[in-house]
């Protein structure tokens, strides 16, 4: 089943322009951030139900993907972050292929395993880390 439902889209306008372009394109290759891959992500919003878009670094290990709640080494968690606690359910898009996924965040443990390859898919998230008091949460994504 997909995330279906009216697409309300992000406030943030480079978020806005990568989905749009993504969506011209019909592949996440058509973008990039900081000349890293991206996947996409479309959810649900947690108090709106709206669906709702968003690029993220692709951080894949084994055929397993996750999602890190940086937010630039920000003092709180992203929105998307609210959304898969609420609606782990969603829509990963790499490159052409799009699949089901269960978000699931990372217990200390399973954490301390994916950060190195995490850090590995793209360097700045070491200092973002550095920059915050939280622990930047890690969700991996595994197929339905």
């Amino acid at each position: 089943m997909t995330v279906a439902g009216e697409y309300v889209p992000s406030p943030t306008s480079w978020v806005r322009r990568q989905v749009d372009r993504i969506e011209a394109t019909g592949t996440t290759a058509s973008v990039d951030i900081m000349g890293l891959p991206v996947v996409l992500l479309t959810m649900r919003g947690a108090r709106s139900g709206a669906v709702r878009k968003v690029p993220l670094m692709r951080v894949e290990r084994d055929g397993v993907y996750a999602a890190v709640a940086s937010k630039g080494g920000q003092p709180d968690h992203p929105q998307w972050y609210h959304n898969l606690r609420a609606h782990p359910e969603v829509n990963l898009q790499d490159g052409t292929e799009t699949f089901r996924v269960r978000a699931r965040e990372l217990g200390p443990e399973e954490r301390a395993e994916w950060w190195p390859v995490c850090v590995a898919a793209f360097p700045p998230y070491a200092e973002y880390q550095e920059k915050t008091d939280r622990v930047i949460p890690v969700f991996v994504l595994e197929r339905l």
